[in-house]
């Protein structure tokens, strides 16, 4: 009797364990990210590059289609670069004390939003993927750009031209980069990445100049 009481307390006692290396094991593997460093042609940082990873291998996909905003204000389009995951609604705020009239050209999404103030009352749907370059009618100046990508795993550079990607499943994936000086229609540069599970970095050269960040 006492030794099966024992085997019973022994075997609880490495479900436990087992239990907790598992937790252990997908908590380090949540933690763990793809940092992706964007250079231009100079070797100079690139900010406000779009960095994204599309599996490859059959994982599955999650979707993240949280919704977005593209605000006016001061006669100009912020955020300058978005990027969306397929199936995202944007809200386009007008904060601007004059109305704007936003519009896109773009074959991966073609609307108008015609003269208004303040917030209108639906966001538009950006269900196709590719570039979308957006402008005003009344202020030609005005320029935006999003990039519409099929996979939750994205991110845009910051000011050191780095970006983490965070949430990958195991897998390999066409890690690719985008920036908004690059010629209309060019695709993205990419290359081909294993994940892990483990911290990962990489590198991407891009055959353009980088801008100056207002």
């Amino acid at each position: 009797m006492r030794l099966s009481f024992v085997h019973r307390h022994a075997r609880r006692m490495l479900e436990g364990s087992l239990a907790l290396l598992a937790a252990g094991a997908a908590l380090s593997a949540a933690a763990a990210s793809v940092t992706v460093q964007v250079l231009d042609v100079n070797g100079a940082p690139v900010p406000n590059a779009v960095v994204y990873a599309e599996p490859t291998s059959g994982q599955a996909v999650p979707k993240s289609l949280k919704p977005a905003e593209v605000e006016q204000k001061d006669v100009k389009f912020f955020p300058l670069v978005s990027v969306v995951q397929v199936g995202t609604p944007i809200l386009f705020p007008n904060h601007d004390k004059v109305r704007h009239h936003v519009y896109s050209f773009s074959p991966a999404k073609t609307f108008e939003l015609k003269l208004y103030s303040g917030v209108p009352t639906s966001p538009i749907l950006f269900d196709k993927v590719g570039t979308v370059v957006l402008g005003c009618n009344i202020h030609d100046q005005m320029v935006a750009y999003v990039q519409v990508v099929n996979t939750p795993f994205f991110g845009k550079t910051d000011m050191a031209g780095r970006v983490k990607l965070d949430g990958l499943v195991n897998g390999k994936y066409a890690l690719k980069a985008w920036y908004f000086k690059m010629a209309p229609n060019e695709a993205a540069m990419e290359q081909p990445i294993t994940y892990q599970g483990a911290d990962l970095q990489a590198s991407v050269k891009l055959n353009v100049k980088a801008v100056p960040v207002e």
